[in-house]
């Protein structure tokens, strides 16, 4: 049997699009193991490959063994993603093993599993100031976004007229302050975890739904504006040997 034909893939899941730095591995859709760490400011240059290397020995696993590596693909941090994505296909490369591309949106959404009762779930993102990436949901299934939008009194009306929304993400403190429809429910303020892709990283594992290793790239909605360089390297140490 070769690995692509298993129901129960070994997946290595990296989430960096936010401050939460979130390593997850999987075997079909049960969890194995998760290392993940908020923060205030960005840990995933300083940590991400530590995360990875804890969490094969948690599961007593080498890279050698996984069946694919998933990623979040953005919308987020550029910093964050540009890190994750760098790193799974950098690791996807060098084992031979197929790479699975997750919307960071996606991702959150997958959480209203728990609320059953909404009509539907926007799932947002920090972009800054009233800016946020948000996709909208229904049933499980995306029906707009991501895209990015300013949020105001007016923000998603047609959906809040009769319908009940559920926000998800790690903007809904803001987006209450303006948003005061009796139909919004806002859930306790989220990061996308590595968790919450283990489902649908194994789904997308069955159906063959893998991107291009060499010249896919992160998703970031907006053009890159650099800031002031930091003194601080985004360089990440290789993977110890005895791991791979």
């Amino acid at each position: 049997m070769t690995k692509k034909e298993t129901n129960n893939p070994l997946i290595l899941h990296i989430e960096s699009s936010s401050l939460n730095c979130s390593i997850a591995i999987s075997k079909g859709s049960q969890s194995l193991t998760l290392t993940e760490e908020s923060s205030d400011k960005y840990l995933h240059a300083e940590k991400m490959h530590l995360f990875i290397e804890s969490a094969l020995k948690k599961a007593k696993l080498s890279m050698s063994e996984l069946d694919a590596i998933a990623v979040d693909e953005g919308p987020g941090s550029y910093t964050g993603l540009r890190i994750g994505y760098s790193s799974a296909k950098g690791l996807a490369y060098a084992m031979g093993i197929p790479l699975i591309a997750i919307s960071s949106l996606e991702i959150i959404a997958f959480q209203s599993n728990a609320h059953p009762k909404t009509d539907y779930v926007i799932a947002m993102m920090d972009a800054r100031r009233m800016e946020v990436y948000a996709s909208i949901f229904e049933k499980g299934q995306c029906i707009d976004g991501p895209k990015a939008v300013i949020l105001d009194e007016n923000s998603f009306e047609d959906l809040l007229k009769d319908k009940k929304v559920l926000f998800l993400g790690d903007s809904n403190e803001k987006a209450s302050t303006v948003i005061k429809s009796e139909n919004a429910l806002f859930s306790s303020n989220t990061f996308p975890s590595a968790a919450n892709m283990i489902e649908i990283g194994a789904d997308k594992f069955r159906q063959s739904e893998f991107v291009d290793v060499a010249y896919s790239e992160p998703f970031y909605l907006k053009d890159f504006i650099p800031g002031k360089p930091k003194k601080s390297s985004l360089l990440i140490p290789p993977l110890r040997k005895d791991l791979q």
